[in-house]
């Protein structure tokens, strides 16, 4: 079974990352979540980037604001895919420096990156990494879909 590892900065991105968290659960894929700061924990943060794969882990999800230099540090030394989530932070400015942190990255260490404060959507593209080699995943996604159109026919319904 694939697993999804939801890593943030610091406790203070849980509640937007929360979101990806409650996505996932809803796909029934398990999640490994834990604070790995780039700038307070650096041994930490090699640590897990090194292993996550030998963990079981599948896609690796990493929130952070300000400088953000999570999600670039850990796909620097992790051959998994890494989805940036941006995060507004109090010391952030309006979210630009984190979303061009995750952004920018040089050419050979890839970062997905989601909108800013994006974690529903950094739990459901990984859901599809993860539904791109297990069907039952891939079916949940299509059922997903399905739903998110319904609710869009519906209120068009309700206009007329």
């Amino acid at each position: 079974m694939s697993k999804v590892a939801i890593i943030m900065g610091s406790i203070s991105d849980m509640p937007v990352m929360q979101e990806a968290i409650d996505i996932l659960k809803g796909f029934d894929i398990e999640t490994e979540v834990d604070i790995v700061s780039a700038h307070r924990t650096p041994e930490k943060l090699f640590d897990f980037s090194k292993n996550a794969h030998e963990r079981g882990i599948s896609v690796i999800i990493a929130g952070a604001g300000g400088a953000a230099h999570l999600p670039g540090m850990v796909a620097s030394m992790s051959p998994l895919p890494v989805i940036g989530v941006p995060v507004k932070s109090s010391n952030s400015i309006d979210g630009w420096d984190s979303v061009l942190s995750i952004l920018q990255m040089p050419g050979g260490v890839p970062v997905a990156t989601v909108a800013l404060n994006g974690a529903k959507n950094a739990g459901i593209l990984a859901a599809q990494i993860i539904g791109s080699h297990d069907k039952c995943v891939l079916d949940k996604i299509i059922a997903y879909k399905e739903g998110l159109k319904q609710v869009v026919l519906k209120a068009s319904e309700g206009l007329k």
